[in-house]
């Protein structure tokens, strides 16, 4: 049996009352009337991909499938301080002031409900505890489950479902108060890390690593060319890969490009922007649970090499309820001390087992070789 190694899970029920109502009329009117437009004109239902239900079905496939080794704990409200490292204060103003309503952010329908400002708080600042736990020596890793995701939101706006940025808020809180020179965050969402990219555009003290489909894919931006600015040019690393990638794919990624820019940047801490979205069940991209699993063992390997084994995971996408929930069973397993799976081509292991269900009836029955 492999030796477990001890990860917390953070997860605060208050962020399951973030629940925008598409039903209910939303501010302001005119934007209202745009987005309902452009809903209208997809010709299906639409519902609010980002809903309460993609939490709940983590926690109750970890309830039912426990693992050893996995403990819970509770998240918190991040400061207004805290979210002002990477917010400016009059983007919070604007954010705070629809605290207890209803209402549209954005053409990407990124939206809001009465609870939903609070449980954004609580979502950075959860993310704050995870690397809390990690940095203190509390557990050699942690996950934050968390919600609304948070790679999206920029500076001064929230995007794609994303209200703040929260795993830029654990990376700025542990560089200001948890002694940390140099983060490195990994963001492997089937989608570019936007908002992540331009807050740490310039900085060379964070090292943002970003494998997400390409363009014109959402939001549209992680050119290979997207380097970063001044002093921080060349510590953001875009590798955008086509509709279709799967495991073997990511893995290269990971051996050719992230583990020589570690090598060089030696970070005190890795971050991982955790979207469930690169599962076929998603359609975005075609990685695996098996797949998610040996990218976790190569991030610990990497943590263990430079940081004395500080890694922290923070939830991002994922909106198939299933692949969501048994890729971060899959996370988890690993971060818990199971080996890391090795992943395989889809469909092989199919194949191989068919193979050998139907292999008796093409043999000939003259070539008798049980006899003696």
């Amino acid at each position: 049996m492999a030796d477990q190694t001890r990860v917390i899970t953070f997860y605060d029920e208050r962020m399951l009352d973030h629940h925008p109502n598409i039903e209910v009329p939303f501010l302001p009117d005119r934007m209202d009337k745009r987005i309902r437009q452009l809903l209208a004109g997809l010709g299906t239902p639409w519902k609010y991909p980002e809903h309460p239900g993609r939490l709940s079905a983590i926690h109750h496939l970890l309830e039912r499938e426990p693992i050893a080794g996995l403990s819970f704990e509770p998240g918190r409200a991040a400061t207004r301080e805290q979210l002002a490292r990477v917010h400016t204060t009059t983007y919070l103003n604007e954010i705070f002031s629809l605290r207890g309503q209803n209402a549209w952010l954005d053409v990407d329908t990124t939206a809001v409900s009465p609870g939903s400002i609070e449980a954004a708080e609580v979502a950075a600042g959860t993310s704050i505890a995870a690397v809390e736990a990690v940095m203190e020596g509390r557990s050699e890793s942690a996950f934050a489950l968390v919600r609304p995701p948070g790679h999206h939101a920029e500076p001064v706006r929230a995007r794609g479902f994303c209200l703040f940025n929260n795993v830029a808020v654990a990376a700025a809180h542990a560089r200001e108060a948890l002694g940390c020179r140099r983060v490195m965050i990994i963001d492997w969402d089937a989608h570019h890390g936007n908002g992540t990219q331009e807050i740490f555009w310039a900085d060379p003290d964070v090292l943002f690593f970003d494998i997400h489909r390409a363009s014109p894919f959402y939001p549209g931006s992680g050119q290979l060319e997207e380097v970063g600015a001044g002093r921080g040019e060349g510590t953001i690393i875009n590798v955008p890969v086509p509709a279709g990638t799967g495991d073997e794919a990511y893995l290269k990624a990971f051996r050719d490009i992230l583990f020589p820019a570690a090598d060089w940047f030696r970070p005190d801490l890795i971050l991982v922007s955790a979207g469930f979205d690169p599962h076929w069940h998603d359609l975005a991209l075609n990685v695996s649970y098996e797949g998610f699993g040996a990218m976790t063992g190569l991030l610990q390997s990497l943590a263990e090499r430079h940081c004395d084994g500080h890694l922290v995971f923070v939830l991002e996408g994922g909106y198939n309820l299933e692949s969501l929930a048994r890729g971060t069973h899959a996370v988890l397993s690993v971060l818990a001390g199971a080996p890391p799976p090795a992943p395989g081509s889809c469909g092989v292991a199919e194949v191989e087992a068919a193979a050998a269900f139907h292999r008796s009836a093409f043999a000939d029955p003259s070539d008798d070789t049980s006899a003696s």
